[in-house]
């Protein structure tokens, strides 16, 4: 937020935390537009790049519209509980339903953009962000509709129990006693005890509360479950658990890159993580989401323009600049599926591109 100027574009939608859009996309930020978004805790905003205007946004596997409404309906179903200690069951199925038909809709598109949070809405946008990557993780590894909604409803709840946990410590930015690391483990019992008694939670979507934190080594907590002894819905949604918190900012570090987080992943398979579980997420995952700076073996730099789901790694990239970082006029395209010698190096913020331009013009 704190690199917004006046005169920049806003490229998608923003959207308060009750669904109501903010500021369209289009409309040209100034200084009351951006001190506004500031004080109601919006993190981050998208903008036109400067240097590629002609950008497509991407499409993903859940509107930016419905993810908002579900965060507000999460948030709801928190506050429900937690003021008159009953579940809207109800509000629960129907925003799975909505997910699940829209991602099932889209389940060729790749999950890409990280989204934007407001600060003091973490609990619940991580919750709909679990939810949504669990149920891709599902369908890939085959999952009928039925097994779909109860991962769903699961992956959506998977934290309720924190509403019976003490808000100091659960936002405390510094680091916890052991008898408050204590007390946030319990949020796994809580959760169950209070899933269980629904009848229409299915008891293995409030399985998913009481074992997300298990570790597939048999390290986690609260029983030191192991292997298969942890349901395997519990399992995918502690991979998604994991990748989805790696992306968020914190209090007390900032995001990792998509690119970090997988790896991340890879190296807690089979010990944190089920293998197979963690192998379903990634393949949903765009690793050059649409928009990156990509830096090639060639030299060239170019823009990821499509992504090739079945060979994630290797997108379509736009070559803006040549080896010698002068602009190509016109830009050109070239599939990496049929370049095999062509590799992306690294990836570049606006920044590092903007740095690396002065340099070699220097």
């Amino acid at each position: 937020m704190d690199e917004l100027e006046s005169g920049m574009v806003v490229a998608r939608s923003i959207f308060s935390s009750d669904g109501r859009i903010l500021l369209h996309a289009g409309v040209l930020l100034n200084q009351t537009y951006i001190s506004r978004l500031k004080s109601i805790n919006i993190g981050s905003v998208y903008v036109e790049d400067s240097l590629f205007p002609d950008m497509v946004q991407p499409q993903e596997p859940v509107s930016e519209e419905t993810r908002v409404l579900t965060i507000s309906a999460v948030k709801q179903t928190f506050e429900q509980l937690e003021k008159e200690r009953k579940l809207n069951t109800r509000l629960v199925h129907r925003v799975v339903n909505n997910l699940l038909d829209e991602i099932l809709t889209n389940q060729q598109v790749l999950i890409g953009l990280s989204d934007i949070r407001r600060y003091d809405d973490y609990t619940f946008g991580h919750s709909v962000n679990v939810c949504v990557l669990s149920i891709m993780s599902g369908i890939t590894m085959h999952y009928n509709d039925i097994k779909l909604k109860e991962l769903g409803i699961g992956a959506l709840l998977h934290d309720i129990g924190k509403v019976y946990i003490d808000p100091d410590i659960l936002n405390k930015t510094g680091e916890l006693t052991r008898e408050e690391y204590e007390e946030i483990k319990k949020h796994s019992e809580y959760g169950f005890e209070v899933l269980r008694q629904y009848p229409d939670i299915p008891l293995l979507s409030a399985h998913v509360a009481f074992q997300h934190h298990e570790r597939y080594d048999g390290h986690g907590y609260p029983r030191k479950l192991a292997g298969d002894e942890i349901h395997e819905y519990s399992r995918i949604v502690a991979v998604a658990d994991v990748y989805d918190a790696l992306l968020a900012d914190r209090p007390y570090r900032s995001s990792y890159s998509i690119n970090q987080a997988i790896t991340i992943l890879k190296r807690m398979a089979g010990i944190h993580l089920d293998p197979e579980c963690t192998t379903a997420l990634i393949s949903n995952i765009a690793v050059y989401p649409i928009g990156t700076i990509v830096e090639l073996n060639t030299g060239s730099i170019g823009i990821v323009v499509d992504i090739n789901k079945k060979w994630p790694t290797r997108p379509v990239v736009r070559i803006v600049y040549d080896r010698q970082k002068r602009r190509f006029l016109p830009a050109h395209e070239i599939d990496l599926t049929k370049m095999s010698t062509i590799i992306i190096t690294r990836t570049l913020s606006e920044g590092e591109l903007s740095q690396l331009l002065k340099k070699n013009s220097g």
